[in-house]
This record gives structure tokens, sequence and C-alpha cells, in this order.
């Protein structure tokens, strides 16, 4: 297969989690990968991943600068391949109280999830547009449905992200393009060591396979969905979270995150 038969995906926070397990579902298929994290395992897991036998080009970058996302714009490019595949899923997390986080802590939170997301995006669907051709995963998350107490910022962070991703779905409806939002809950990646939140009780509660997750979120990408909900209590707390009082749902998570120390 020559070079502009191959398909190309692109995934973003590829060194671990979640997003290295839709790496591994996208070499599985097929797929030649441009993968990108601020994690200096990034090359490792850009290793393993070549054993799979396709196409690897991995850049250590900070997704959270507009500078960034161009460098890494540009480093897509350099390969004269048109991406078949967009799966937005660089995100962090910080735990504790929004007054005992620094402020930087919270917008690096809103410079990396919405900023750096939206800026990539709007950079590939527009040539996904012009191609009339394409498929984009977003990967929100479901405390973006529910305010999040002591992660305030990250659940907020995640609602822009379903909120903007089901209204590109529909904008870009007929086009050639699909968007589809994967809302996982708890998962076990590394997210809450580096959050600081292993001393909760999400922290330290049994979480999902992110092999399943990443399994679903792609499933439903390749199939043009709208969103997908891997795992059945994740379904019945987002249908809860459309009726249960908002002041019930906070106390909830509340008591889900809040450290213990």
């Amino acid at each position: 297969m020559s070079q502009t038969e191959r398909k190309l995906a692109v995934v973003t926070g590829a060194s671990s989690g979640i997003g290295l397990e839709l790496a591994r579902t996208a070499a599985s298929d097929g797929f030649d990968l441009v993968i990108a994290a601020d994690q200096p395992t990034l090359e490792e897991a850009a290793a393993e991943l070549r054993e799979q036998g396709v196409v690897v080009d991995a850049m250590q970058v900070d997704l959270s600068t507009l500078i960034g996302v161009q460098d890494f714009v540009q480093f897509i490019r350099d390969k004269a391949q048109p991406v078949d595949v967009l799966i937005a899923n660089a995100g962090i997390d910080k735990g504790h109280a929004f007054l005992d986080q620094t402020l930087e802590d919270g917008l690096q939170i809103i410079d990396t999830n919405i900023r750096g997301t939206t800026a990539l995006i709007h950079i590939l669907a527009k040539d996904m547009k012009s191609r009339g051709a394409g498929r984009i995963l977003i990967t929100s998350s479901i405390v973006g449905l529910m305010p999040g107490p002591f992660h305030a910022v990250y659940a907020a962070s995640k609602a822009f992200l379903h909120s903007f991703s089901m209204a590109l779905h529909e904008e870009l409806r007929d086009t050639g393009v699909t968007v589809t939002c994967l809302m996982p809950g708890p998962t076990d990646t590394p997210i809450y060591e580096r959050a600081d939140m292993l001393d909760t009780a999400v922290g330290q509660a049994g979480k999902a396979d992110p092999a399943k997750v990443a399994e679903a979120g792609f499933g439903a990408m390749m199939n043009g969905e709208r969103d997908v909900v891997p795992g059945l209590m994740n379904k019945v707390l987002t249908v809860a979270a459309n009726v249960v009082p908002s002041g019930v749902l906070t106390a909830v998570q509340a008591a889900a995150t809040r450290p213990r120390k």
C-alpha cells in the first residue's frame, strides 16, 4: 500500500491511559499514527505501537499553547497524508478545592483541555470538511454532566467538551465528517495520581479497564455515532444527571472527590 493510500490517525494524550489504548486500537485497525503527549514516556508508547506493523510518528509537545498546537499541526502536515481520524484525547486534572489550587493550575487545565483541543480541531477539521471525509473523537467525561467539587475546573472543562462535541456533530452533518463524544466514567489511568486524587473515594475505588473504554469509543467513532458512554453504571449516572436535583448531584460528587487529608 502506498503512503497516500494508508489511513492516518492522529491521537493526542497518547502516552498512557485511554489515549494510549485508543492509539493501540487504531493501530490494530491498520491506521498509521501521529501521536502526541507532553510526557517523556511517549517514545516508549511509540516504540510499542510500531510493533503492530504501522508507521508511528511521535511528538512530545505542550498542546496547552497555541504555538504547541501549530507546531504539532506542522509535524502532521509534514507527512503529506490526509488525517482520516482525529482523536482529541489530551487532558489534565487537578484535585482539591479550587481556592486551594494555584491559579496557574486552573488555567493550565483550561488551556490544555479547552484551548488546545479547540485549536487543534478547528485546524484539522477544516481540512476534513474541505475533503468531505473524516472522523473526530473527543474525550469528555460523565463528570461533564454534573458539578464537580474538588476538581471544579476539570469538570467544567469536560462540560465544555461535551457541549462543543454535540454542537459540532450537528454542524458537520451531511459534510462527510463525523464527531463523536466519548464519555467515560472513572477509568484505571494515571490521571488520579497526577491530579493528587489518590486519597479520595473515587481515587481508591475500582475503575474501568481503559482498553474497553477505548474500544467502545473507537467503535462509536467509526460508526459515526454522536456519543458513547461505556459501562452500565455510567449510563445510569448519565440518566440520573438529567433528573436528580443539582444539589444532590453536587453532594454525591463531593463525597467522591473530597481529599481525605
